[in-house]
């Protein structure tokens, strides 16, 4: 609502645009001077509609005129984030403040553009990055990229439903076509042949052969795997249920979070084989329980530190880098064995949306988006197999 004030031979419009975030009434002012020869009738006309442009003009952003991006961001991971977002991804948005509040911090945020946070992300594509003694690094993996803008778009986005904007300016942003990393992915006999090397294991390692078995059987994450309780286990249907994830940060230490996202939340049928191994796996446990004794922290965890507690998150990628060393296997990321069971699923024949939830994603058009080129390698053995079909049945008829 604006109000209007006589000064001499002008008039002063002020428009109240709400409330700031820090609460302050946010009010923008203006003078308008009518022409010498205007009569009192044309006065109040123009008066009319001079109002009605600043008005507009002043409910197109001029909310949050006096907050800068990196004072609203702040203010957004506490009102928001912190409340909304699991913390492994508070933590990926803060390890992004650095560079975007050295480049468009100081900025206010009605004044930063669609090409202002353009400029933004091919800075980050064209950086030359160099590590603490100056030598190369790597250029920024298109997934890093897509982080710094979501972190963006996000702080825009609260603007926008706290009604201080009208538009969130990272809508049109284009992300740049960059090559992803190429995947590494076990092969079938390399698998077949840790499984059998995990049978020449020590007692010691004994625990870490189950985690690694259990994830090229299930295709489980990381964290669902280390978050697996024995109560997940229905033994009578041989079903593995999926319903918390372990995650560690260095502020919280290891914690118990809810899966990824709604779909992740899951069951995963287990053949018998593996059904075995874990009842053999929780008969071990129970003896090394006895052997601790009272100091044994109990958890329910399938793995755990020798003290019961939950194991860590890196205590899988030791063991396996050690494994991998001494054995001549290839070493591939512990998030390969999720790619080699899709891989198998996809091959296979399974559909996308059975593939999809399986894996646990949100929609099947993750799923596709990750393992496209396996589709298609599928889809082209599938129809090598009907013109084969179709030709071999033509060849018998003319024999």
């Amino acid at each position: 609502m604006a109000t209007i004030r006589k000064r001499g031979n002008s008039y002063q419009i002020r428009v109240s645009c709400g409330y700031s975030i820090s609460g302050n009434q946010v009010t923008q002012t203006k003078t308008w001077i009518p022409e010498k020869d205007m009569t009192p009738k044309q006065i109040q006309k123009e008066l009319n509609r001079q109002v009605m442009l600043f008005e507009e003009e002043c409910n197109n952003g001029y909310q949050v005129v006096v907050m800068k991006f990196q004072s609203f961001a702040e203010t957004w991971f506490k009102e928001y984030a912190e409340l909304k977002l699991k913390t492994q991804t508070i933590r990926n948005y803060h390890n992004c403040e650095k560079k975007v509040y050295k480049a468009i911090g100081h900025l206010r945020m009605d004044k930063i553009t669609t090409r202002t946070i353009q400029m933004f992300i091919v800075g980050l594509v064209n950086e030359k990055r160099v590590d603490m003694k100056g030598k190369p690094l790597k250029s920024y993996a298109p997934k890093t990229i897509k982080n710094y803008k979501t972190f963006i778009s996000s702080v825009f986005d609260y603007a926008v439903k706290m009604q201080m904007l009208t538009e969130n300016p990272c809508r049109n942003v284009v992300l740049p076509n960059l090559k992803p990393k190429e995947r590494k992915i076990y092969t079938l006999e390399e698998v077949q042949r840790m499984l059998d090397l995990f049978e020449e294991e020590t007692e010691a390692n004994y625990k870490y052969t189950i985690f690694f078995t259990l994830a090229v059987f299930t295709g489980l994450r990381r964290g669902e795997l280390l978050g697996l309780e024995w109560k997940d286990i229905n033994w009578k249907d041989s079903l593995l249920r999926v319903v918390r994830t372990s995650e560690y940060t260095k502020e919280k230490g290891i914690y118990t979070d809810t899966p990824k996202t709604e779909s992740s939340k899951r069951f995963i049928k287990l053949p018998p084989e593996i059904m075995q191994k874990l009842k053999e796996f929780k008969e071990w446990q129970e003896k090394c329980r006895e052997e601790v004794g009272s100091k044994w922290i109990e958890c329910d965890r399938l793995f755990t530190k020798t003290d019961g507690s939950p194991m860590g998150m890196r205590q899988p990628y030791k063991f396996f880098e050690r494994f991998c060393e001494r054995t001549g296997m290839r070493f591939v990321n512990i998030h390969s064995f999720r790619h080699f069971n899709a891989t198998i699923l996809i091959n296979n024949g399974v559909d996308i949306r059975t593939v999809q939830g399986c894996l646990g994603h949100s929609c099947a058009t993750t799923t596709l988006n990750i393992y496209a080129h396996t589709f298609q390698e599928a889809q082209a053995r599938a129809m090598d197999d009907v013109a084969k079909c179709i030709l071999n049945r033509g060849n018998t008829k003319g024999a």
